[in-house]
């Protein structure tokens, strides 16, 4: 097998990559576990810094554990909506997440430190996280070439959400993935489609021998 790329096999690629989206609407259903277990498998070649592969990655197949982690995620909400001031109103009529209505539901915990120096001994928590990242991302692309949505849930405290998953001592939850299918993917970001905010063009954050600017492009 060639190890270059096809022009039809680089403009899919390409292609999954900006139709990748971050899915909060779900239509129930299932995933076949080969699809499941090959998105994963694709998480798990991400590259990771010295190799640590410090990602985790627990199915929540419990229902009411899932309700639990719901409860958690709202009460994050609400928390997070106390801080908005004038667009407090508008963040609760957004939908942030589909926990409750996918078809599968993932933790992503970051494995207590294995002691790793090699390229990270001067931002050991960030590689780590860095790492786990690329893992996410992974699944985000392989998930999406399978036409299945995922959505990334950050509202939770991991300290709490740790405790439900019964993580040992310096481990770190750092995502709940939503999973399955839906019934349209979004043309744009939700938060455009929403007007809550917009992307920055690219030429903007590429600079040249300094940080990028307006005046410095």
């Amino acid at each position: 097998m060639s190890s270059e790329f096809s022009d039809e096999e680089r403009a899919a690629i390409y292609r999954v990559i900006h139709a990748r989206r971050d899915m909060r609407h779900f239509c129930g259903g299932s995933i076949p576990e080969a699809t499941l277990w090959r998105i994963l498998a694709a998480a798990h070649a991400a590259p990771s810094v010295g190799l640590m592969q410090p990602w985790r990655f627990i199915r929540i197949t419990d229902a009411s554990l899932r309700a639990r982690l719901a409860d958690l995620v709202e009460q994050e909400r609400q928390r997070t909506a106390a801080l908005m001031g004038a667009r407090r109103d508008e963040f609760l009529r957004l939908k942030v997440e589909g926990i409750r209505d996918c078809a599968e539901l993932i933790a992503v915990v970051l494995a207590p430190d294995d002691g790793t120096v090699f390229g990270r001994r001067t931002m050991p928590e960030a590689m780590a996280l860095c790492s786990a990242s690329c893992a996410i991302e992974n699944m985000w692309l392989a998930a999406r070439a399978e036409n299945l949505g995922m959505g990334w849930v950050s509202f939770f405290d991991p300290q709490a959400v740790a405790e439900l998953l019964h993580c040992p001592a310096g481990a770190k939850p750092i995502a709940l993935l939503c999973l399955g299918p839906v019934h349209d993917f979004y043309a744009r970001p939700m938060l455009e489609l929403e007007g809550w905010r917009y992307a920055r063009p690219l030429a903007g954050c590429v600079g040249t021998n300094r940080f990028p600017d307006q005046a410095h492009g």
